[in-house]
């Protein structure tokens, strides 16, 4: 890995090769070809994070409207933080319409030309939200599916694929709207903004998200939260005046 470094690799490059090499690895270790994972407990070079990039509500909607049939792709991204593997690894039993909720269970990774099925980056299912503008999009999606099949697919049918779905619907409907060099996981970090700026809390976020801790969820938004400080301030503020007041009303009265 250190000459992978030192041959010029971005930090973000060098990792996405060892997940990648790490997921194959895996798979020898269940089929018995080698006895353990040599890639486990490798030292990776930090990665620098860059800013994240948030859309507004109407940018998402005019995003939406300009991806055509995968305009509900972009809102169930942008509205409730699923990573686009958890979203393409979606099934229809996961989707409950009566709570309106959807169970994420599983994440799709593509591993030299075949899509894996494992659990979700943190290992961790969990269960998040499908706001209402979701819910008659996801109905048509799993009409005359069974319970195991895909809810969101390419056109043909097959798993959808985050370099394809790039080339022929997501980067033509951000030209369109506007928007460009805008990643599906730009809509991720959307999700994240939108969720602060409802009143969510760092919890609900980390939670929505599948973030491992609400530290993680700290490092990569703090900013959002700053405006969560402010407001802090200002009722701690209030309430000091209030009891100044209460005092001095009292002080009055006697």
């Amino acid at each position: 890995m250190a000459q992978v470094v030192a041959g010029g690799l971005a930090p973000a490059t060098v990792r996405q090769a060892h997940r990648v090499l790490a997921l194959v690895l895996t798979l020898a270790v269940r089929d018995g070809r080698i006895p353990r994972n040599p890639a486990s407990g490798v030292p990776l070079p930090r990665a620098r994070r860059a800013d994240p990039r948030f859309l507004t509500r109407t940018e998402v909607e005019r995003l939406a409207d300009a991806a055509g049939e995968y305009g509900d792709v972009v809102r169930l991204l942008a509205y409730t933080g699923l990573r686009f593997g958890e979203m393409t690894a979606l099934r229809v039993r996961r989707v409950d319409f009566l709570r309106k909720r959807l169970t994420v269970a599983e994440s799709a990774t593509e591993v030299g030309g075949s899509v894996e099925y494992g659990a979700p980056k943190t290992h961790q299912q969990r269960t998040v939200p499908i706001p209402s503008i979701l819910v008659e999009p996801l109905s048509r999606r799993c009409q005359g599916k069974g319970p195991d099949d895909l809810v969101l697919t390419s056109p043909g049918g097959a798993v959808l694929r985050s370099g394809n779905f790039r080339r022929r619907f997501s980067d033509p409907a951000a030209m369109a709207a506007g928007l460009e060099d805008l990643s599906p996981h730009d809509l991720r970090h959307t999700a994240a903004n939108l969720l602060v700026a409802s009143g969510a809390n760092v919890k609900a976020v980390q939670r929505m998200l599948g973030h491992a801790s609400a530290a993680m969820t700290l490092d990569v938004y703090s900013g959002l939260f700053d405006d969560d400080l402010g407001a802090l301030a200002e009722r701690m503020d209030a309430a000091h005046d209030a009891l100044k007041t209460s005092r001095t009303v009292g002080i009055v009265g006697t």
